[in-house]
């Protein structure tokens, strides 16, 4: 497989419960993320933290100066690992990330992360859009019930939609116990 890199999208305390914007299935996904983590850091892959700072009027999560910005616990990024922070969907947007990744020469990703009708989906679209190989990690991504024209769709159902979507054409989705079989072939 070409180079490598885990791209951990806003795995931060407002998706926790208890926080403020609570995700379905964060638990259970935060934890698969991090056997992602632990993968790439024991073998010295290079991974890349994004953290959403909200800065648009009116918003009520990922506040600057507050404890809900911080990235998770159970994913933190250690000293010399490289965080980057964005205040759009799309983690390529206005963020060093796709220099930081050409100078790496990175050519697939590994995605996983935060939610998964929002950031994740830009962020996977803008990865093939700039010509990389993406594995999503479907079990390592969250969200929540959306409202459409008075209707409620429920989480699973808002997520598998998009996982699906993104299976289309814009990466390969796969649980991560499949995506570390095909990497470590």
């Amino acid at each position: 497989m070409s180079k490598l890199a885990l791209i951990l999208v806003d795995i931060q305390n407002d998706y926790f419960p208890g926080w403020e914007n609570p995700l379905d299935g964060i638990l259970e996904a935060n934890q698969k993320a991090r056997v992602l983590l632990d993968y790439f850091r024991l073998r010295g892959l290079p991974l890349v933290f994004i953290q959403h700072i909200s800065t648009r009027p009116g918003a009520t999560n990922f506040l600057p100066g507050t404890h809900g910005i911080d990235i998770h616990e159970n994913v933190q990024p250690l000293p010399d690992e490289v965080v980057f922070q964005k205040h759009f969907p799309n983690s390529f947007r206005e963020t060093p990330l796709l220099d930081h990744l050409k100078r790496k020469q990175v050519e697939s990703l590994v995605i996983c992360g935060m939610m998964t009708h929002m950031c994740v989906d830009a962020t996977v679209r803008a990865a093939f859009d700039y010509g990389f190989s993406v594995l999503l990690a479907e079990d390592a991504c969250a969200s929540k019930k959306l409202v459409f024209n008075d209707q409620e769709i429920p989480a699973r159902f808002v997520n598998l939609s998009h996982l699906a979507a993104m299976a289309a054409v814009y990466a390969r989705v796969l649980p991560v116990s499949e995506i570390l079989k095909l990497i470590n072939k």
